[in-house]
């Protein structure tokens, strides 16, 4: 006589809010609603909610993006930026020869959102405008609460450089 049924796997945790770090590379000049689209899209490849979101990070040489800054403006959330060398240290899976000569490190969104520590939700996604090239991407990275905010910390393009634990 066979046993009751195993129970059923637990099931993946879910990040808690303000716990999702959003890595954002962007061409010079982005609008801001691409950058917005496509950080909505990866949120909901995710099934992710945008409450999820605690920071918006990229490389430091696109602090002052507009479309960048105001796009982690219209999500509430902290624009984190990174040295290039630092993200240059990060391991990640979709490493661009292209990108590193550009900004010298071979990754910024999958690199900035798994610069604090966390696990890759979403790999590197490309926005996908109909009338020109792609200027924006993004992926998307669980990060323990207790590692936000890490980086350099912008406001409407102004810096201010904020170091926590």
């Amino acid at each position: 006589m066979a046993g009751p049924p195993p129970p059923p796997p637990p099931p993946e945790p879910v990040p808690a809010p303000g716990t999702l770090v959003v890595g954002v590379g962007a061409g010079r000049g982005v609008p801001v609603d691409e950058v917005l689209g496509l950080v909505r899209a990866v949120l909901r490849e995710a099934g992710q909610p945008e409450r999820g979101v605690g920071a918006l990070a990229t490389v430091d040489a696109k602090a002052g993006e507009p479309g960048v800054v105001a796009a982690a403006s219209a999500l509430g959330v902290p624009l984190l930026t990174y040295p290039a060398a630092e993200l240059a240290q990060v391991a990640v899976p979709h490493p661009a020869g292209v990108v590193l000569a550009a900004v010298g490190t071979p990754s910024v969104a999958e690199a900035a959102a798994l610069a604090a520590g966390g696990r890759l939700l979403v790999p590197k996604r490309r926005s996908s405008p109909e009338d020109r090239p792609a200027r924006a991407t993004c992926a998307l990275a669980s990060v323990p609460a207790r590692l936000l905010p890490e980086g350099n910390r912008v406001t409407e393009g102004d810096r201010v450089t904020e170091e926590t634990a």
